[in-house]
C-alpha cells in the first residue's frame, strides 16, 4: 500500500503542476476544476463543480518608475487602484512617515516592525500609494505575494508588491526623495470561480457527516503549497470510494483561497448547517508537501488534538508545531473555528511559499507527504467509524 500511495501522490502533484496557473477565476482555475472532476470520476464518484461569482482583477500596467527606470509588480488585491495615469509623487521611506509614495516591506522575512508599519500606513491612508518589497523568505529572493484577506472589502491606498531584488535601488531613490510614478491599472471582470465537491454516502445516514476540505487555488503554480493537500484529498476520496464509510463524507476543494477564502465562504452559504453540524472537518492546508516543511497541527479541542497528534507520530510525521487550543488557526480552518465547528487541520512551512518557483519536483518532499497522507488516512478512518 505504501508504494501505491507514494506513486499516487507523485502522480497527483505532477498533475497539479501541469496546470501552471491556479489563480481564482482564471482559465487555469477552470482547468483545475475539470482535472479534479476527472479524478473524482476515475474513483467511481460523481463530482459537482459549483460556481460562485467574483470581480476578477485583470492586471494591465502595474509598475513603479523612477528617473526613467521602471519595475513591474503585482498589487495587493484588497487595496485601491490608480487608473492608467498612475500617481506621481516623491518616493519616501515609510519609516520617515513623510509625504509622498511610501516605501516599505511586507511578509515574514520583512520582520514584525516592517509589517506593522505597512499595515498602519494602509489603515491611515495618508500616503497616496505604497510600494511593498515582498519578503517571504530571506533565502529565496523574488516576488512572493501576500493574500488578499479583505478582497470583498478593499481598503487603503494602492499597494504595489515588488520583488526583493529591487529593494536596494528603491531604498536609494526613497532616501533621495526622487519623484516616482506608481501605476496600478486594473480592469475588473465578473467571472466565476469553481469549487469541486462530492458526497460519499455512508452506511448510516443518521450519523453526522465528516467534511474533508482543501483549497484548489493559488497565486502561481504553487505545487508544494497546494499539491500536498490536493494529493491527500484524493487519497482520502479514493479510500472511501472503495470502502463505504459508516457516515457520509463530504469532499470539497475550494477556489478563492488567496482572496479571503471566497470558495469556502460560498460553500458554507450553500451548506450552512455543515459549519457546526458536521461531525468534524479535516482541513488539508498549505505547505506540508514542501522540502524541509515543519508540520503544524491545529485542532478545535483536546480530544481531536490527541487523536491527530498520535496518528501523525505513528506515521513518522509528528507535529513540529501546534496552534494552541482556542487560538484562531491559519488557513481555511479559521472559517470553521469562527463558526464554532470541530476540526483537525494540518499545514506546514515552505521556503518557496507564494513564490513562482514553487514547482515540481524541486520543492517537493514525496516521502514526507506520504507520511502525512498515512496520518490523515488514519485520522479519517477513526473519525468516520466512531464518535471521536
Amino acid at each position: 500500500m505504501s508504494a501505491e500511495l507514494r506513486s499516487a501522490i507523485a502522480t497527483d502533484i505532477k498533475g497539479w503542476d501541469g496546470i501552471e496557473d491556479h489563480r481564482t477565476g482564471t482559465a487555469g482555475d477552470r482547468r483545475t476544476a475539470d482535472w479534479l472532476a476527472d479524478m473524482v470520476r476515475a474513483a467511481g464518484l460523481s463530482p459537482q463543480c459549483d460556481e460562485f461569482d467574483l470581480e476578477r482583477w485583470n492586471l494591465r500596467r502595474c509598475s513603479v518608475a523612477v528617473d526613467g527606470s521602471a519595475v513591474e509588480g503585482v498589487p495587493l488585491f484588497d487595496g485601491d487602484t490608480t487608473g492608467p495615469d498612475g500617481i506621481v509623487a516623491p518616493l519616501r521611506p515609510l519609516a520617515n512617515d513623510g509625504a509622498g509614495i511610501g516605501l516599505g516591506a511586507i511578509g515574514p522575512a520583512a520582520g514584525v516592525d516592517a509589517n506593522r508599519t505597512l499595515a498602519a500606513a494602509r489603515k491611515a491612508a495618508r500616503h497616496p500609494a505604497l510600494v511593498a518589497v515582498a519578503k517571504m523568505n530571506a533565502d529565496v529572493p523574488g516576488l512572493a505575494l501576500q493574500n488578499a484577506d479583505r478582497f470583498r472589502t478593499p481598503f487603503g491606498p494602492p499597494v504595489l508588491q515588488v520583488a526583493t531584488q529591487h529593494e536596494a535601488w528603491l531604498q536609494d531613490a526613497a532616501k533621495r526623495g526622487q519623484t516616482a510614478r506608481l501605476t496600478v491599472d486594473v480592469a475588473f471582470e465578473t467571472t466565476p470561480g469553481w469549487n469541486v465537491q462530492v458526497r460519499v454516502s455512508g452506511r448510516d445516514p443518521s450519523l453526522s457527516p465528516l467534511v474533508v476540505m482543501t483549497p484548489k487555488s493559488a497565486w502561481w503554480t504553487c505545487s508544494a503549497e497546494r499539491g500536498g493537500g490536493i494529493a491527500v484529498w484524493l487519497a482520502l476520496l479514493r479510500r472511501f470510494a472503495a470502502s463505504r464509510p459508516a457516515r457520509d463524507v463530504v469532499f470539497v476543494a475550494t477556489s478563492g483561497h488567496e482572496l479571503g477564502h471566497l470558495g469556502l465562504e460560498h460553500f458554507l452559504q450553500v451548506n450552512p448547517a455543515l459549519g457546526t453540524d458536521a461531525h468534524a472537518w479535516i482541513h488539508l492546508g498549505a505547505n506540508f508537501a514542501a522540502t524541509g516543511s515543519r508540520p503544524r497541527l491545529q485542532a478545535s479541542d483536546a480530544r481531536l488534538h490527541r487523536l491527530a497528534a498520535l496518528a501523525m507520530t505513528v506515521a513518522g510525521a509528528p507535529p513540529a508545531d501546534t496552534t494552541p487550543l482556542g487560538q484562531r488557526p491559519g488557513g481555511e480552518a479559521r472559517n470553521i473555528h469562527d463558526l464554532g465547528g470541530r476540526y483537525v487541520s494540518c499545514l506546514g512551512t515552505n521556503a518557496w511559499f507564494h513564490h513562482p518557483d514553487d514547482r515540481w519536483p524541486a520543492t517537493i518532499d514525496i516521502d514526507g507527504t506520504q507520511r502525512l497522507a498515512a496520518a490523515m488516512l488514519a485520522i479519517a478512518d477513526r473519525l468516520v467509524a466512531s464518535s471521536a
